[in-house]
């Protein structure tokens, strides 16, 4: 088999291994480690958890008899990182094992790495491979990758629209009906589960007081999102879920007031552009990726800015003939499932 096809299979092994490692690695990339000899796998590992040894020291760690790394090829998904952080830098282990071929997935754009494990392979002798499932190791990492050259969160925009376009009934003061639901059960555990897989979750004024949501993961097994809550004049009741001080909650205002327990009050100036100061602090405060689950007008704002990345549209089985209007955007469906008697659509932003 010629080597370029070997190379692509032991990579796709790397990224099945790395996904392993989802929503417990972050804010550091998923990645995982294969180490090949004769054609063979003789060892191979992921990063587990943040803070703990990468994929590439478990792969070694792997191995049975560490003679054969001087005939192997080491398979990455993401290149090597080649700095000290909370483990030593991979790149060293590697050189000091004298493997001498490295093949990588894609490079690390983060400004610490960033072709700089490459370099020391090059240095040291070793037969460096690179953009092996290039596409396919950014795709995996892309809340990692976005983070990083965007300087900001991956943004998911999410909501619900019956099949006459709307998203929500007419609320008023004098008429505070019960949140609808317009799609079923099996959507709202796919909601969780999405939860459980992001860093922070947010909503407008409107929203928190009319819903009253709780922004947790209770139909599914996962760690809580970060809640991010807009509330100008600080009109927001605290008997809300929001102020529950269960989760950690992000209030953005204008006004002053001082944090408390799991409760962050931070001042912004709602006369400047909203949108692009939230963004700043969240990258600020290392959060990797936020869903945007408010309704049409915070959806919008994220829209007419272009700053997003991915959509994902739940359609019910349900009309209301009158309401407030879905969120519009123009671009190509990415991907499309039926869930029971409503679809889900999804949507890539190919030119923010």
């Amino acid at each position: 088999m010629k080597t370029k096809n070997i190379d692509k299979i032991f990579m796709s092994r790397c990224l099945d291994l790395a996904k392993l490692g989802i929503a417990s690695v972050a804010p550091n990339p998923m990645v995982g480690c294969v180490i090949a000899c004769d054609g063979k796998i003789i060892g191979e590992g992921y990063h587990r958890k943040f803070g703990e040894a990468h994929a590439e020291v478990n792969a070694i760690n792997s191995v049975t008899n560490h003679e054969l790394l001087k005939n192997s090829t080491i398979y990455v998904s993401l290149e090597p990182c080649s700095h000290y952080g909370k483990t030593p830098p991979c790149t060293d282990l590697i050189i000091s094992k004298k493997i001498p071929r490295v093949v990588v997935g894609c490079v690390d754009s983060f400004s610490q790495v960033s072709g700089r494990g490459i370099k020391k392979f090059i240095q040291a002798g070793c037969d460096v491979t690179v953009g092996v499932l290039e596409k396919e190791s950014r795709e995996l990492n892309k809340r990692f990758f976005t983070f990083n050259e965007n300087k900001r969160p991956y943004i998911i925009l999410k909501w619900a629209q019956t099949l006459d376009g709307f998203i929500d009934v007419i609320r008023t003061a004098d008429n505070q009906i019960e949140p609808t639901w317009i799609t079923n059960e099996y959507s709202r555990i796919l909601v969780h589960k999405w939860r459980s897989l992001e860093t922070a979750i947010m909503v407008g004024t409107n929203t928190a007081e009319k819903d009253n949501p709780k922004l947790n993961v209770r139909d599914w097994t996962g760690t809580n999102p970060i809640r991010i809550v807009l509330d100008r004049q600080l009109r927001l009741s605290e008997n809300l879920n929001f102020f529950d001080k269960t989760i950690h909650t992000i209030v953005f205002t204008e006004k002053d007031k001082k944090s408390v327990k799991n409760i962050d009050y931070i001042k912004i100036n709602f006369s400047n552009n909203i949108i692009r100061q939230i963004l700043d602090y969240l990258y600020q405060i290392k959060v990797q990726s936020i869903i945007i689950e408010g309704g049409e007008k915070l959806i919008m704002s994220f829209v007419n800015q272009n700053i997003w990345d991915e959509a994902r549209v739940f359609v019910g089985n349900k009309f209301f003939h009158k309401g407030i209007k879905a969120p519009v955007i123009n671009c190509d469906i990415l991907y499309e499932d039926n869930l029971s008697d409503s679809k889900l659509f999804i949507y890539r932003n190919i030119q923010n």
